[in-house]
């Protein structure tokens, strides 16, 4: 790298891991390094985890990079940060945490969504004239699920009222730590989309709307202040400059959520370009010049991190994740059939074990399928009680088979929300670009390009496309480069067109995959009546 090449630590705080990268300004990830995190789940469907962890996280990482030596610590000119969105962080007049920060995967406020959602006269569970005026302002409408950040206030409201008083104001996880970073507390027009409390309709001026906030009976003065993501949100302070081991001063860019950090580090920068990502959770997206609803499968068009630009929002929830189920509950237990050092050698080489053993199987799992539904879905269909399995499955049965029909049944559920998105966006996604952990996978790459019937763009270093996004975003903020000149400049590494001969197979399975979903549904909605009634 030449010494006179500026660079960015973008922090990308993922679900199960965070991780700091040195981007240079001209999109290229120069180094970075990573530390695991780790969902704490409660009972009544809780998930949440600590954010001084998450920031003692960040600033060892930071350190141990910026020690290596790569690049000079006066080379960073700026910092920004990506993070899992739809979380909640209540925080307190001196910007201190109260409580661990509710996370995307949090249920318990459902209840709450539920009964401010509900009117006289309801059309898929809303009132009728709340929803027309959400769809109209936000493009969209709290799910009822709970899994959004205002069902998440909503929650803390009813159920720990001391915390909701206590709280000065409420961020998401990449706002809290801009708060960490600069004492000042904002949001983007994109990362408060979730709270279903803005009127969208100008991306380039999201404001609060009172009408929401009244039908929410949420407080305006515990949110924060709203900034396009591209603003420098301030100077990076001497404490924070201390704990990540970079110039104190430097700027700190009001940043953006996972979602849109991702496809601005897949290079899919222009409208209908599209990119599938698969990590913990997936989703499979593009930009789009409109606003737009689709209820029925829980898609939005909401404001873009790109200024003056809207992205098509949706989330699968369980997509990588499923593997690591498979390795720790059914292959790697860590029940002392291995030692623990041994285990630990297991775990580090299971994905590549897991490749080798799908590659020798043929397509269709020898006729076993696989639902990814492990933690309830978001889209295409909205369904917390819904649970995934193991289907058809015989004596003969291999393990090889039963691991190819979970990569199998992860990019069946990406078939059935392309459908969604086609639909909605009125353009064949194809090639979709492919980034995250999945991306890493020859193999898997090649089942969704056959699952899918579309060309697969393996994007280079697929793994830190979000570190990638939040350096470009800084970069674009400093106007070192166009949000247009970001497709060109994102490689592709590998190309991945659909087996023709497989088609037909995989036709057959999805509609028997969808087939799958609608008889269990109910079956599963009882089940989960059943567990919450023990």
């Amino acid at each position: 790298m030449p010494a006179e090449s500026q660079h960015v630590l973008a922090i990308d705080l993922g679900t199960s891991a965070c991780k700091v990268a040195l981007v240079s300004t001209r999109g290229e990830v120069v180094a970075y390094d990573q530390e695991e995190t780790e969902p704490h789940l409660l009972p009544g469907g809780g998930a949440e985890q600590d954010p001084d962890q998450w920031w003692e996280i960040i600033g060892r990482v930071s350190r141990r990079l910026l020690e290596r030596g790569i690049v000079r610590a006066d080379s960073v000119e700026a910092v920004c940060a990506t993070a899992q969105w739809s979380g909640t962080v209540a925080v307190d007049a001196g910007g201190r945490p109260l409580r661990d920060a509710i996370i995307w995967m949090d249920t318990r406020g459902a209840a709450q969504v539920a009964k401010v959602s509900r009117g006289l006269v309801n059309i898929q569970g809303y009132g009728a004239t709340k929803i027309l005026r959400w769809i109209r302002l936000t493009g969209g409408a709290p799910g009822k699920s709970g899994k959004d950040p205002i069902a998440h206030i909503l929650w803390l409201r009813e159920e720990e009222p001391s915390t909701y008083r206590d709280t000065a104001v409420f961020l998401e996880p990449k706002d809290y730590l801009n708060l960490r970073m600069t004492g000042r507390a904002a949001a983007s027009f994109d990362s408060i989309a979730l709270h279903w409390v803005t009127d969208n309709r100008k991306p380039s001026n999201v404001t609060y709307h009172p009408a929401l906030l009244r039908v929410l009976g949420v407080d305006r003065e515990k949110l924060p202040d709203l900034l396009p993501a591209t603003d420098v949100l301030g100077p990076l302070t001497r404490s924070a400059a201390f704990d990540l081991g970079v110039p104190e001063g430097i700027s700190v860019v009001v940043g953006t959520p996972d979602v849109q950090s991702a496809a601005i580090g897949s290079g899919a920068t222009r409208d209908f370009q599209a990119h599938l990502y698969v990590g913990t959770s997936s989703w499979l997206t593009c930009h789009v010049p409109f606003k737009k609803t689709d209820l029925f499968h829980n898609i939005a068009s909401l404001p873009s991190a790109i200024p003056g630009r809207y992205l098509i929002a949706n989330e699968q929830e369980s997509a990588g994740v499923c593997l690591t189920f498979l390795r720790d509950r059914l292959f790697l237990a860590g029940d002392g059939l291995l030692p623990p050092e041994g285990l630990e050698a297991a775990r580090s080489g299971a994905y590549r074990n897991f490749d080798d053993l799908v590659a020798s199987t043929v397509p269709g799992a020898g006729g076993a399928l696989f639902t990814p539904w492990l933690y309830g879905e978001r889209t295409p269909v909205e369904d917390a009680s819904i649970r995934g399995g193991f289907h058809h499955l015989s004596l003969s049965t291999t393990r090889a088979e039963l691991i190819r029909s979970v990569f199998e049944g992860v990019a069946l559920n990406s078939r059935w929300l392309l459908e969604a998105v086609e639909r909605f966006s009125r353009h064949r996604l194809d090639p979709i670009r492919f980034i995250g952990g999945g991306a890493r996978s020859g193999v898997w790459s090649q089942i969704f390009a056959d699952a899918l019937g579309r060309t697969i763009e393996g994007v280079k270093d697929p793994v830190n496309a979000n570190a990638r996004g939040a350096g470009m975003l800084a970069a674009a903020a400093l106007k070192d480069v166009t949000f247009d000149e970001m497709s060109d400049r994102i490689p592709v590494a590998a190309r991945f067109d659909p087996d023709p001969k497989n088609g037909p197979l995989y036709d057959d399975l999805f509609r028997e995959f969808v087939a799958t979903y609608r008889r269990d549904r109910k079956p599963h909605q009882r089940m989960a009546r059943g567990r919450s009634q023990a």
